[in-house]
């Protein structure tokens, strides 16, 4: 039943088309992090067509320059790219994020609200996500008529619903998805599409937020902003005169023939699925509390929390899994960790016996990559039978900073390789690891890739990397993760989340003590490489982690 209230941050730019008002884009997109991945949804949309719009616009897409990637209030900050952990120690992900959808007239005051919900809410992980990207790409007819506003954009025809449905979804289970950036010139996408993961809480809003059966199920709560029909239209008059540089003719002239008919036939009849009504917008205190109030008891209900320690004592006495393979403790190659392991070791002796591990180590990781036979001809006019790899590509994954120590052996191996790189730290009120950086190469989802961090010890690092690579639809058995030196912990915990993940390494040790350090180890490997004191905050190695 609808309830009816009595009366008593880091976003970026996303504009609204004639019949919709101006909002805020996602708060959080790991483009904004630098990541160039354009994984998720397939650029299915068609290409912008040459004809140039008829009438120019002030404004020209969906979404405003990148910001960056936090929001710092009076009280806390809110994280507006990266990605939670949205995982357990296990591997299995955690309840599905609380989506609310707003809904209301033009100009209703639907953006001011979802602002609000951001600052009021305590949570460090928001998506604000706006129906403005998921407009159709329109056909050169159709742009003439929008550039004399002889277009009607608050038609439910005029929105890619089977678009939107998908991306929602995805953001719900907290993958990253692919969203659209509308041109608002040439009523086209453009070629480069937003990458967003998925956060605690995702805020949609849109005119006809509610007016899609499929929509209407991923929401946890319906909001419906109403507005006094006089107010959204001096807001209109205002908005479209001052910013867009139109006449009152023009747009009382819009008003009557599209965006009012539009209300009165689409949005208005949607309150009736309405969880809260809420009169007046963002001015409206009583009803913001009680929306903050209902998700905080829905977030703590789902609240799960990384346990560490569980993580430490989950695998405890179990024999090591058949996907790890260890490098041949040869002379040579215990003589190297005696080198690099000793404390008294000076820097230019630890990097130089270091890089000639990691380049044994890279040459026997190769060897599990599936090969293909292929005949070639010799020089001498013979035919040699042969080997080659059987898939398209191999990209490197480096875990920052220590792992990507391990990319210049990878490129001395493998010729025009591509490489990523992943930043992970700890949040100190959780524990938790926490994506903040991502670079990711394009179509990863179709290579093998080789994550590398030089050193395991809990996993904990570990398995954000590879829950990440997940996210980005890389076959978990196209997954190979590398390390100079593991710990048994780390071993069983990664194995145990992910069981077709290879794991390589050159030794495993079996203990990890109270600090979550390898014994006997190697120390802080970043530390040592670089000749630095690490960050607290820093997820590197898995190890001199502050819990």
């Amino acid at each position: 039943m609808a309830m009816t209230a009595n009366p008593s941050e880091r976003v970026q730019t996303q504009h609204k088309e004639d019949g919709a008002e101006e909002s805020r884009s996602m708060s959080r997109s790991d483009s904004g992090s630098g990541e160039d991945s354009l994984d998720g949804l397939p650029s299915h949309a068609p290409q912008c067509s040459l004809t140039p719009s008829l009438s120019p616009r002030k404004r020209t897409t969906s979404q405003s320059k990148t910001e960056p990637p936090l929001l710092r209030t009076n009280k806390r900050t809110i994280y507006t790219a990266g990605r939670p952990p949205w995982y357990n120690v296990t591997g299995t992900t955690f309840k599905e994020a609380f989506v609310i959808g707003l809904c209301g007239g033009s100009a209703s005051g639907k953006t001011t609200v979802a602002n609000k919900i951001i600052e009021a809410l305590d949570v460090p992980w928001v998506v604000l996500l706006s129906m403005d990207s998921f407009y159709k790409v329109l056909n050169k007819d159709k742009q003439e008529l929008a550039a004399k506003n002889e277009y009607n954009f608050d038609h439910p025809d005029a929105f890619d619903f089977e678009l939107l449905v998908n991306v929602l979804r995805k953001l719900k289970k907290g993958k990253s998805v692919k969203v659209p950036i509308y041109d608002f010139t040439s009523h086209c996408r453009r070629k480069e599409w937003k990458t967003v993961y998925g956060a605690n809480v995702v805020i949609f809003e849109g005119i006809l937020a509610f007016a899609n059966k499929e929509l209407l199920k991923l929401l946890d709560m319906k909001v419906f902003v109403d507005t006094d029909s006089d107010i959204r239209l001096v807001r209109r008059l205002k908005r479209d005169i001052t910013e867009r540089g139109r006449d009152i003719s023009g747009v009382i002239k819009q008003y009557n023939k599209f965006v009012k008919p539009a209300f009165e036939q689409y949005i208005e009849p949607t309150v009736q699925v309405a969880d809260i009504v809420v009169p007046r917008g963002g001015e409206n205190f009583v009803a913001l509390d009680l929306i903050v109030q209902h998700v905080h008891s829905q977030l703590e209900k789902r609240k799960l929390r990384w346990d560490i320690s569980a993580l430490a004592l989950a695998h405890q006495g179990q024999p090591l899994p058949k996907t790890l393979s260890v490098m041949e403790s040869t002379p040579q190659v215990r003589g190297m960790h005696t080198i690099i392991r000793n404390k008294e070791t000076n820097r230019d002796e630890f990097i130089f016996y270091s890089k000639r591990l990691m380049r044994l180590l890279i040459e026997h990781a190769l060897s599990f990559l599936p090969l293909e036979p292929v005949s070639v001809e010799t020089p001498q006019g013979a035919i040699y039978e042969g080997k080659r790899l059987s898939g398209k590509r191999i990209t490197g994954v480096s875990i920052l900073r220590a792992g990507e120590t391990m990319e210049q052996a990878l490129m001395a191996v493998c010729k025009d390789i591509r490489l990523g790189k992943i930043l992970i730290q700890t949040n100190h009120d959780t524990g938790e690891p926490e994506l903040h950086y991502l670079r990711l190469p394009k179509d990863i989802s179709e290579d093998y890739v080789i994550l590398m961090d030089s050193t395991v010890s809990t996993g904990a690092a570990a398995l954000m990397a590879v829950r990440v690579l997940l996210d980005h639809d890389v076959p978990e058995d196209k997954i190979f993760l590398l390390s100079l030196l593991m710990a048994e912990m780390g071993v069983n915990s990664v194995a145990y989340a992910f069981p077709k993940v290879r794991i390589i390494t050159t030794a495993v040790d079996k203990e990890v003590n109270d600090q979550f350090h390898i014994i006997p180890g190697i120390g802080n490997f970043g530390d040592r490489y670089f000749g630095t004191d690490a960050p607290s905050d820093w997820y590197e190695s898995d190890e001199g982690m502050d819990y």
